[in-house]
């Protein structure tokens, strides 16, 4: 025992004047350059090519007042010695982000919301360039827009396939908030395909809790490669502030949106003609199913694309073109980011067992009619199916509420622009078409099931 002990001690003084040789001898140096620190992580490199595709866009716009007539009688003017010249407009600005997609053709992505209405837009490039934009195309459903600015010298991000990401993927939010310009954020995927939010009309959300602030809508959710994952648009915020829970359109829906609207200006929807609700635990168990996830035909429209494929009340759709539908939402979303024309692939289940159809997207049988016609207690509405038919909105169906004549019968009974009847008396709607054999049906009054936005609602009509 005495022994190793001794023999430690000797190695441990050793080591002392070895390396108090090297000290004198200018060999520790040497010694301590030849292993330097390990490099310390960082999202700079990658930042500072993708920065320079991501701007800032400022718009004005001019809301139009409204005023009283006796305001444009000469006579009231001259009584009341008013000035000739009143404001007919409330100027306001806004502020946003845009990404850089096109550097040849000088195209930018950003959301519908930021340049709606705008009368004016800026786009300002990282190196200060300061640019007039004017608008290609824009999409309200998909809140998707695409901007065009004449200049050179422009860096464009790279796209990544926006399927590929994963709940804990890391992402980086870049944008400019509350008007602070260049701003950068980190965090992680929450999760993805989140819909049934009532944000837009076609919901397929990324969620990060990845900072995203008013004025980062349009700007760019990249990979830790530098590639565009998705267009940040949302926050959940009492306060208007983050939360730790922002919304980011998928890259791949964005580009299918874009695309269209470089071609046409506008994106052409075309309509499968069913209605959809989710494949629920309790619907699965009463179809016989154990698997989860599919959209449920609840009703097919007369002379559709998918009466024409085959397609009846009770097939569960669980893959459209190959790839999983999840829910009615999924389904919508797939078949919205299609053309007309198209041919899709349908994998579904009838009664149990798997089958494959087939069906053409068609042009939208957009059919309207004057409710006055069909009952006089609803005169001064003019109803319609739904645009883009092809899940109902929400998954649930109905008909839509396209105007209501102020003062109206219809308007009394509680009808407005953008309601969406469901039912009356109980008979679920899918076109029009349901509306006449639902009132007919009817003795005294009519009870009107009603969607308006998030909220639902009876109205008795009598």
């Amino acid at each position: 025992m005495t022994t190793r002990n001794c023999s430690c001690a000797g190695s441990l003084k050793s080591v002392f004047f070895t390396g108090l040789l090297m000290l004198f001898t200018g060999q520790w140096s040497h010694w301590a350059e030849a292993a330097p620190p390990p490099p310390v992580p960082s999202l700079a490199p990658m930042l500072e090519k993708v920065l320079l595709s991501v701007v800032n866009i400022s718009t004005r716009s001019t809301a139009q007042l409204r005023r009283h007539p006796l305001l444009d009688d000469p006579f009231f003017r001259h009584f009341f010695d008013l000035p000739d010249e009143v404001p007919r407009g409330k100027k306001s600005q806004s502020l946003g982000s845009g990404v850089i997609i096109d550097a040849k053709q000088g195209y930018v992505l950003t959301n519908h919301h930021v340049i709606k209405d705008a009368d004016e837009i800026t786009v300002t490039l990282r190196d200060r360039r300061t640019l007039t934009a004017s608008v290609v195309g824009q999409d309200p459903e998909a809140d998707i827009a695409v901007l065009k600015i004449p200049a050179t010298e422009l860096t464009a991000i790279p796209m990544a396939d926006s399927d590929a990401l994963r709940v804990g993927d890391f992402v980086v939010a870049i944008g400019n908030p509350f008007g602070l310009s260049q701003t950068v954020t980190y965090g992680i995927v929450s999760a993805v395909g989140r819909s049934g939010l009532g944000i837009e009309g076609f919901e397929n959300f990324i969620q990060t809790d990845a900072s995203i602030n008013p004025g980062n809508s349009g700007g760019a959710l990249v990979t830790m490669q530098g590639e565009l994952v998705g267009i940040n648009t949302a926050i959940v915020g009492p306060s208007g502030g983050s939360v730790g829970i922002g919304f980011a359109i998928p890259s791949n829906m964005a580009q299918a949106v874009m695309v269209q609207l470089v071609e046409h200006g506008e994106v052409r929807r075309g309509q499968l003609g069913v209605a959809t609700q989710d494949l629920t635990p309790e619907l699965a168990a009463a179809f016989g199913l154990k698997q989860m996830g599919g959209a449920v035909i609840a009703k097919v429209i007369p002379r559709s694309a998918a009466d024409r494929a085959g397609l009846v009340a009770g097939d569960i759709v669980v893959a459209v073109n190959s790839k999983r539908v999840s829910n009615g939402s999924a389904l919508r979303n797939a078949i919205g980011l299609e053309r007309v024309g198209d041919r899709l692939k349908l994998d579904i289940i009838r009664n149990g067992k798997s089958r494959t159809l087939h069906a053409t997207i068609a042009e939208p049988q957009q059919l309207r009619t004057d409710a006055g016609r069909l009952s006089a207690r609803l005169a001064g509405a003019m109803l319609g199916d739904i645009e883009s038919h092809d899940a109902g909105r929400g998954g649930t169906g109905g008909v839509e509420v396209i105007d209501v004549e102020r003062g109206s019968a219809a308007w009394h009974a509680g009808l407005r622009a953008g309601d969406i009847i469901v039912s009356i008396n109980r008979q679920v709607l899918a076109s029009v078409a349901d509306v006449s054999a639902a009132i007919r049906r009817s003795e005294n009054s009519l009870l009107l099931n009603i969607r308006r936005g998030n909220a639902a609602l009876y109205i008795v009509v009598k």
